[in-house]
């Protein structure tokens, strides 16, 4: 049976959540990824008051998690589930120690009980390789895509913006044409209209790979402009319009000149262009990683590397690296066993070198 929900606990969460809004900025998947935690804990604590906390109850909590399974896959929950949700719980008691009828009856050592084993920790938090596409594959992609109708040509022309810009999907979708800059070839993400992370603004140039990648976004952009009379603050890759037929049957009928509500229409699309290639799914996000790895192709030096790191909008060159630019395995392979051949290369050549010289100073005792 379950337990009826506390009002003192609701009014309390709810008022976290809007302090994590309006004083620390969090965003609406911040938000929704916290609640959730906070109802897992409230839930598995059968909605005792939060005032009658004690330490017994995270210690539980944790053993309680590690036994959880996902809903959806019905796998046991992953480190970083466990180590997010402790996460926002131990902040969240932080928060509550110093609030009014909390800060008498919870201490702000109580909250260190959430801290998750360090063995989670480090699991949760470890980098791993994220295998991403290659330019080849996203030209195979593009090359499959029907053009049949309007509806495709924006579909093509998503994934070709994807890879010219490293954009990010949510950007993508909120991006208006007035942002777009086809002489100069770039695209203004500006924080006041578009939703880059953070809200950050700035200038992304096209990244280097390839004039058809590149028309194939032109010739959209020229289409919409001219042909369909779009405006300044209309968008780039406008939402399907769904209207019902003859035969009273919704379905898409053309663009509307609306943006998407959310990337979730971009994901879709990937996944069925890659798809069709019989290729696995890879995310819009992960072409961010494929345009590191390119960068890594065309041997940039540090002050390339540093533009390239600023096109994806990063303000530290470490981003880039420690998060898309970690090495392919089979990249790692042939750097590492190129090197192990390379001294002994360099041993031989130097053995040789001494041979020589060890046969020319034998001839030359010879003669004396």
């Amino acid at each position: 049976m379950t337990a009826k929900r506390t009002p003192e606990n609701e009014r309390i969460k709810r008022r976290y959540l809007q302090f994590l809004k309006e004083v620390k900025g969090r965003d609406e998947a911040s938000l929704d990824a916290v609640a959730k935690a906070l109802e897992r804990f409230d839930s598995y604590n059968r909605r005792r008051d939060f005032r009658k906390f004690h330490v017994e109850q995270a210690v539980a909590f944790k053993a309680h998690l590690a036994d959880q399974v996902n809903i959806r896959t019905g796998a046991p929950l992953s480190a970083s589930t466990i180590n997010s949700t402790l996460a926002a719980l131990k902040s969240f008691f932080v928060w509550l120690a110093d609030q009014p009828d909390y800060r008498s009856r919870i201490r702000y050592a109580d909250a260190e009980y959430f801290n998750p084993p360090d063995n989670v920790v480090r699991v949760a938090t470890a980098h791993r390789y994220k295998p991403c596409p290659t330019l080849a594959q996203i030209r195979a992609v593009l090359q499959a895509m029907p053009i049949e109708n309007e509806i495709e040509r924006r579909n093509r022309a998503l994934v070709a913006f994807t890879i010219l810009t490293g954009a990010r999907d949510r950007a993508i979708v909120s991006l208006k044409l007035k942002r777009v800059d086809l002489e100069r070839g770039l695209i203004e993400q500006d924080g006041r209209d578009v939703k880059t992370k953070r809200g950050k603004t700035f200038t992304t140039w096209f990244f280097p790979v390839g004039d058809d990648i590149r028309q194939i976004v032109v010739d959209w952009i020229t289409c919409l402009r001219n042909e369909k009379g779009f405006g300044p603050d209309d968008p780039v890759f406008p939402k399907t319009r769904v209207a019902p037929g003859d035969d009273l049957q919704f379905a898409a009928r053309g663009l509307d000149r609306a943006h998407w509500a959310n990337a979730d229409p971009v994901r879709s699309i990937f996944r069925e262009a890659f798809a069709r290639v019989r290729l696995p799914y890879f995310n819009p996000h992960l072409f961010r990683n494929t345009l590191v790895q390119f960068g890594y192709e065309l041997r940039l030096d540090a002050e390339q590397m540093k533009a390239w790191s600023q096109n994806l909008g990063h303000e530290h060159v470490l981003t880039t690296f420690c998060s898309y630019g970690s090495i392919p395995p089979h990249r790692q392979a042939e750097i590492m066993q190129a090197l192990a051949k390379a001294p002994n290369a360099e041993g031989d050549r130097q053995a040789d070198l001494l041979s020589r010289l060890a046969s020319l100073l034998a001839h030359n005792t010879k003669l004396a």
